[in-house]
């Protein structure tokens, strides 16, 4: 699963209040926004709140994962994340169903037993190697489904690249994932963040190349995740590899996946 968050969603309607109002007053192009495809009317707002999260990424979170990605075997790193992405087998399942997906929500409900089982809570890939494939759907993508246009691009706080139409489906997603309503608050906290910190080890080498290699990192960022949500919807999408699944993902600072 790709964007699921163990978030209130009151939090998140505050984030995208706070980005819309904040924005309101922006042009409704700029120089910037060289692709016609994408509508950014927010972008001198969303720039602004990109280098905010890519400050904190590189004075705070970039470093640590360094240090647990010095510390922590490859191996490892791969099955805790197997691990979260099992615990959100809720969320895929449920956007199966709302996408009308019978084959795929039976091919998740086998996935999440086989992998919970003999793949000792999901820390090995048991289904796959038994041959059931891997699907990737969330509320936001439901919406696409279901008709409703994925508004202007917005970058959230902490978050990410979004969308309102995405903003509200992981309102909804993180509101499936039943389970932190379950476990203490710092239970909850000390999973997010190995999450967090797990994830983005495992992308401290694409991240660097991206940043050297694009002439605009905020444009690139941008139209990467515009056209991976389109694919997405309209279910065209190929395989990603691991490593490039997450990288223009809000998922990067969510999932308690």
């Amino acid at each position: 699963m790709s964007r699921q968050l163990a978030m209130p969603a009151g939090l998140l309607a505050v984030l995208l209040l706070a980005a819309a109002s904040a924005s309101a007053a922006d042009p409704a192009a700029s120089p910037g926004n060289d692709d016609p495809t994408v509508h950014d009317p927010w972008e001198r707002t969303n720039r602004g709140i990109f280098s905010f999260n890519e400050g904190l990424d590189r004075w705070f979170l970039e470093p640590v994962a360094t240090g647990w990605d010095f510390v922590m075997p490859d191996p490892v790193q791969s099955s805790l994340k197997r691990f979260f992405r099992n615990l959100g087998f809720p969320v895929v399942f449920v956007n199966d169903l709302l996408q009308g997906k019978p084959v795929a929500a039976a091919q998740d409900v086998g996935r999440f037993l086989l992998n919970s089982t003999a793949g000792v809570a999901g820390l090995f890939d048991a289904a796959s190697e038994a041959g059931l494939p891997e699907n990737d759907e969330d509320f936001g993508q439901t919406l696409g489904v279901w008709g409703v246009p994925p508004g202007p691009y917005l970058v959230l706080p902490l978050l990410g690249p979004s969308s309102p139409r995405d903003t509200g489906g992981l309102a909804v997603d993180s509101a499936t994932l039943a389970y932190p309503l379950f476990l203490p608050w710092f239970v909850n906290l000390a999973s997010t963040s190995v999450n967090v910190v797990n994830r983005r080890s495992l992308l401290l080498e694409t991240i660097r190349e991206e940043r050297k290699s694009a002439f605009d990192f905020y444009v690139a960022v941008r139209n990467a995740y515009v056209q991976r949500r389109e694919n997405q919807v309209n279910d065209n999408e190929a395989k990603p590899e691991e490593s490039d699944e997450d990288l223009y993902d809000v998922q990067l600072l969510d999932d308690a996946e």
